[in-house]
């Protein structure tokens, strides 16, 4: 039985995402972005809190909540207020750099 040879296409990860996901600013795609960056951002908080030799109910100590607090920070940061990120990385003794983007498109007000 013959083989066929099917030549495999090269493909960047932004081209997959854009067939897989959607173009960049369609909704599904930001809402992938968005959720892709909370996941590193509780990574981070993992990371760096682990870094400075702290468990989850110290760190939990340090900014006033409890340790499953700190658990669910670490899994899901979606659900989380700036300010509580902001209290998290403080305890860490960690700067915190935003960056804001502005689109470029007409900005109109009805």
């Amino acid at each position: 039985m013959a083989t066929k040879d099917k030549k495999m296409k090269m493909m960047t990860l932004d081209e997959l995402k854009d067939r897989d996901i959607g173009k960049i600013g369609s909704p599904e795609r930001d809402q992938y972005e968005f959720e892709l960056k909370m996941e590193v951002l509780g990574e981070m908080i993992k990371s760096v809190r682990k870094e400075r030799h702290l468990t989850q109910e110290q760190l939990g100590m340090l900014i006033g909540v409890q340790k499953s607090q700190i658990s669910k920070l670490e899994r899901n940061t979606k659900n989380v207020t700036i300010e509580t990120i902001l209290k998290v990385f403080s305890a860490l003794k960690a700067n915190v750099k935003f960056s804001v983007q502005l689109d470029q498109s007409d900005l109109k007000i009805a």
